[in-house]
């Protein structure tokens, strides 16, 4: 299935987000380690992009990588994100991507859990929790 892509201009997106929301998903900022305000969050729910609202991973497949953001080992659908070369900072990484309006979330490395061995490292602040009832 083919997403169908959402674009605005940066002061439509400035609008709509906060500051912090706007550096981070927009300019593929980085938030700082162990302060996003899913890092250690365990409650159970969807995780969805603060931008656009798609859903991008599942509390299920939420774990601790011990990096100090957000980790989860396989998005919700295949389709949910585009994965890109990044080589900024000095280093080689795939950011990770929302399919549906470009937002930044993160980067993805090939040093997490069975069964995909991937570790997809998302800023917080890219995040929107709907959290499911108790």
């Amino acid at each position: 299935m083919t997403r169908e892509k959402i674009v605005k201009g940066d002061a439509e997106w400035r609008h709509a987000l906060s500051a912090e929301e706007f550096r981070v998903a927009r300019q593929k900022g980085t938030e700082r380690a162990f302060t996003g305000k899913y890092y250690a969050c365990v409650d159970a729910g969807t995780y969805r992009c603060v931008c656009c609202g798609a859903e991008l991973f599942s509390s299920d497949t939420k774990y601790d990588s011990g990096s100090g953001w957000p980790s989860f080992w396989r998005p919700v659908a295949d389709d949910a994100l585009e994965l890109e070369g990044d080589a900024s900072l000095g280093m080689r990484r795939v950011e990770v991507k929302c399919a549906r309006c470009d937002a930044h979330l993160g980067h993805v490395f090939e040093d997490g859990p069975e069964p995909t061995g991937l570790r997809y490292c998302i800023n917080s602040v890219s995040l929107a929790l709907d959290r499911k009832p108790r």
